[in-house]
């Protein structure tokens, strides 16, 4: 009988992840036995020696099943890393994406700076976010400017609920949550300086060829932005302007070859101006922003 030792069987799990071309095998390896076990990475090689028990055996081999079986990492251990914190996530909620710390960067920006705003404006700054997911864009924003009121919404209920943990466990600041789609649930007088969103982008009919991580596990309310992939950014540009405080901005990720697309949505809501689109890490068009027009007075 084999004496299942930390080591080894970090190394047969390697292989059988290649073999079922899994993705960072060594890493994914890693991950799963620290959770197993509850212990960091660097434990892991620290008592490399250390035969699992039973128990740990069992349960090592139900999660390598479920990853052989294409369910995200973060689903099975619960948790994702985003932005310097770790958020919770779950079945049913979009998974942090690390090409949306562009969007937060960039609303930390404006939030830090105040370029782009009304300069007659003063105090604390209301940002509202769509599509709140595991809370990840919004409690990031308030831990990192937390001088700032927020509000956030998403129509899906597992999300919000999840959101809110999220809020709770990390932030000082809180968070006010609405359940609805888009505005549905913001009062029609309620103005914000800075409104943020990460809506579905993606073509419905692209879906299918997405990995079978995404496209077997994760919501498909969260991704799929209709024929074109453009519905929810079009419902999103047509109905911000009534919530933005003059000189205020939205930031909105997009698609990578979108830009062309969302410039012509644009063009159709003249209350929008100083337009421009933010590329992440890897060059790409992924963030657009925009300012609400101020009346310009004599």
């Amino acid at each position: 009988m084999i004496d299942w030792t930390i080591i080894k069987i970090l190394s047969w799990t390697e292989s059988y992840f290649k073999d079922h071309s899994i993705d960072s095998p060594r890493l994914t390896a890693e991950i799963l036995l620290g959770f197993c076990l509850d212990v960091k990475r660097l434990d892991l090689y620290l008592q490399h020696d250390r035969p699992l028990e039973k128990n740990e055996l069992t349960l090592f081999k139900s999660l390598i099943k479920r990853r052989i079986g294409r369910e995200p990492v973060a689903y099975i251990i619960g948790e994702k890393g985003f932005y310097e914190s770790s958020f919770q996530v779950r079945e049913g909620v979009l998974i942090p994406r690390p090409d949306t710390e562009t969007l937060v960067e960039k609303a930390i920006d404006l939030l830090g700076t105040g370029k782009g705003y009304n300069p007659a404006f003063r105090g604390a700054r209301k940002v509202l976010e769509l599509g709140v997911g595991s809370g990840a864009i919004i409690v990031s924003l308030a831990r990192a400017c937390p001088d700032h009121d927020y509000f956030a919404c998403d129509l899906s209920w597992i999300s919000l609920g999840t959101a809110i943990e999220n809020a709770e466990k990390i932030l000082k600041t809180p968070v006010r949550f609405f359940q609805g789609s888009w505005f549905d649930s913001i009062k029609k007088q309620e103005y914000f300086d800075l409104i943020v969103s990460n809506p579905p982008y993606i073509p419905a009919h692209e879906i299918q060829d997405l990995a079978s991580e995404i496209k077997l596990h994760e919501p498909r309310l969260a991704l799929d932005g209709g024929a074109d992939g453009l519905d929810s950014i079009r419902e999103i540009l047509a109905r911000a302007r009534n919530y933005l405080l003059p000189g205020g901005r939205i930031l909105l990720e997009i698609g990578f070859d979108q830009k062309e697309s969302v410039e012509s949505i644009t063009k159709t809501y003249p209350e929008y101006e100083n337009i421009e689109f933010i590329k992440d890490l890897a060059g790409h068009n992924r963030l657009f922003s925009a300012q609400k027009y101020i009346e310009k007075t004599n």
